[in-house]
């Protein structure tokens, strides 16, 4: 029997899953999916926001900013990319700018430092690409940007290598509370475990509604996004928002963790969970958005456009609390934005709900916090270049051109702990089509090495989610 039975593999499940495998506890992951990190964490603005943004008093509030001074270190021990670059909320009038102070004032009741309300002036010296017609600004200098996915996938490996047990491809189809806890049907396995944390995401209040009733509902949110080539990484070096309005906060500009540059996300209400379609209505607003912030910028640029579903509820705050129905289940749900900054601050606060319900918890005398880097090879000097290949030849063969990947990297991204099984997971994990040509070289050569090391056949190699097949046999 399991102690804990995380149910969601996105980057809160991960955060909590690493959390508690801090402690002596028997721990699972159980994920529907092919891999971690596969629904809102890969598709989301990479935004390690400062704090001001959430209501005082609410769940958002206290953890955005705990979060949020977390990253440095939780970053530095697995070795995940994360900068912190600053934010700033633009004004275009005075009306503006009285929400810019009310802003300010709300962020000092949250407790965020480092902010001030600056000048046309102090903006334009930041950002010379903003329009001139710009007012002041709220400057917000514990903003970030981070590899959202990259934080999820490394947070799991380390769970991992600490003792979590992960079950991917395992979609939870019943929950039925028993004398010592739970049984968890996930396809063809059964989960006998002590307590349930439910992380699942869109589907989290299907997955409530096995136990409980009915409690709250997601609303999904898609959001839809472009991105753009690394010649116009450097548009902005902040992360750039718009003044809020009664239609939400509006698209986002800022530079990626990796020198790309993200625009988005849209806001519309969906009622498939699943529907992660781009838009011509949604990515026309985030060109004239753009256009409202920025001098000049064109959209020939654009290298991919992509979408996310955002689990939201009518509250409007994440809901992270154990039943009153069913003691042991804790429901950690509706974590939409700021949930990536927040996620390292709500895995203390559920190991603490954990805590109190299994009572005493010892530590994990062997848990190791850090985790083995990835080799970049094309960021390594001449002299570590030549040494590694001596090594390893595969690193002296480069995949992907656009981004310089090397076999050597995506063979380690395949065999490293809950490693890569499609082309988009390594692509997560190593970059290889990543860059301006979207895989349309180094594809091919992905599959071949994926279905090499893995001993399958390349037809079974998948781009992403179970059924996103690629090749179906030879034509001659």
């Amino acid at each position: 029997m399991f102690d804990v039975a995380i149910i969601g593999a996105g980057v809160t499940g991960a955060a909590i899953a690493r959390e508690l495998s801090k402690y002596q506890l028997n721990i699972v992951i159980i994920e529907k999916d092919n891999d971690v990190a596969n629904g809102t964490t890969k598709a989301n603005s990479a935004i390690v926001h400062a704090g001001y943004d959430a209501t005082q008093g609410t769940l958002k509030a206290k953890l955005n900013v705990r979060g949020n001074e977390m990253y440095d270190k939780i970053c530095k021990e697995l070795h995940v990319p994360f900068k912190r670059i600053g934010s700033l909320v633009l004004a275009f009038n005075e009306e503006e700018m009285k929400v810019v102070q009310e802003l300010y004032k709300r962020g000092i009741v949250n407790g965020v430092p480092d902010m001030e309300i600056v000048n046309k002036q102090k903006v334009l010296s930041l950002e010379p690409n903003i329009n001139e017609d710009v007012v002041g600004a709220l400057y917000a200098k514990t903003g970030g940007i981070v590899g959202p996915w990259e934080l999820a996938i490394a947070l799991v490996e380390n769970a991992v290598d600490n003792g979590v047990e992960i079950h991917l491809n395992s979609p939870v189809t019943d929950i039925e509370k028993i004398q010592e806890g739970y049984l968890i049907t996930a396809v063809d396995k059964k989960i006998h475990t002590k307590l349930v944390i439910n992380c699942a995401g869109l589907y989290g209040d299907e997955i409530n509604n096995m136990v409980n009733s009915p409690a709250f509902e997601i609303l999904p949110n898609r959001g839809e996004y472009n991105l753009f080539d690394k010649g116009v990484g450097n548009t902005v070096n902040t992360v750039v928002f718009r003044c809020p309005s009664e239609a939400g906060k509006g698209a986002v500009v800022l530079p990626t963790v990796h020198g790309n540059l993200l625009i988005g996300p849209t806001a519309e209400y969906v009622e498939d969970k699943e529907s992660v379609n781009t838009t011509w209505k949604g990515l026309t607003f985030l060109q004239e958005h753009t256009q409202s912030i920025l001098k000049k910028m064109g959209f020939g640029n654009v290298i991919t456009s992509f979408s996310g579903l955002r689990a939201k509820t009518k509250n409007q705050d994440f809901i992270i609390e154990e039943s009153k129905e069913s003691l042991g289940f804790i429901n950690v749900a509706a974590i939409d934005s700021p949930g990536l900054t927040a996620a390292p601050a709500i895995a203390e606060y559920v190991v603490d709900i954990v805590k109190n319900r299994l009572g005493t918890v010892q530590e994990n005398p062997s848990f190791n916090p850090n985790r083995r880097p990835n080799i970049h090879f094309a960021e390594l000097s001449q002299e570590e270049k030549a040494e590694l290949v001596h090594k390893d030849k595969r690193y002296g063969r480069v995949i992907c051109r656009c981004e310089h990947i090397t076999e050597g990297e995506i063979v380690d991204v395949i065999h490293r702990k809950a490693g890569a099984r499609t082309l988009d997971g390594v692509k997560r994990r190593a970059r290889p089509g990543s860059g301006r040509c979207q895989g349309g070289f180094c594809a091919p050569r992905v599959m071949e090495i994926i279905a090499r090391e893995l001993a399958v056949d390349i037809t079974e190699v998948v781009k992403d989610g179970k059924g996103s097949y690629i090749l179906t046999g030879k034509t001659k």
